[in-house]
């Protein structure tokens, strides 16, 4: 008997997808532990993540909770806004030349990417989220253009020409 509804699906969903990650690495090359191939650590990831998964479903059946720690309803609204707020850093990171968008750069998806997946919870303070912006695009662009010196827009074209 299920004693925690929350524990046994999700530790059913981690074993699902840890199971799809070991099974999807065995087409590439495993190699061992001196010489690893592209498929070992994919593999082993998805074996841990399936040995979790598995240990999270034993113990729904084992910790007895008051309620039964029902699953609720569906958060769609959260869902939506973060992964709204990942296609939005993605189209204004790189631009949409289908539409003729071009790339906003780094830094404006960044606020995008904040303000937007922001709105996923149950408290959306303005002053707060600019301010963590400000702060995640201080840092990103000291580790990705400054340190790793990877080549991407930082500000929109129409700005830096």
């Amino acid at each position: 008997m299920i004693k925690s509804q929350k524990d046994f699906f999700s530790g059913l969903m981690f074993a699902v997808v840890g199971g799809g990650f070991a099974w999807g690495a065995t087409s590439y090359t495993i190699g061992n532990g001196a010489r690893m191939g592209p498929g070992y650590f994919p593999l082993l990831l998805g074996i841990v993540l399936a040995v979790l998964g598995a240990l999270i479903m034993f113990y729904s059946f084992v910790e007895n909770t008051p309620d039964g720690d029902k699953v609720g309803k569906f958060a769609w609204r959260p869902i939506g806004y973060v992964l709204g707020a990942n296609v939005a850093f993605g189209i204004l990171l790189g631009g949409l030349p289908s539409i003729g968008l071009p790339a906003m750069g780094l830094i404006m998806a960044i606020f995008a990417l904040v303000i937007i997946a922001s709105k996923a919870g149950e408290n959306f303070v303005l002053k707060e989220v600019l301010l963590l912006a400000t702060i995640l695009s201080v840092g990103s662009y000291l580790a990705f253009i400054v340190l790793l010196k990877l080549q991407m827009p930082v500000w929109p074209t129409f700005i830096t020409g």
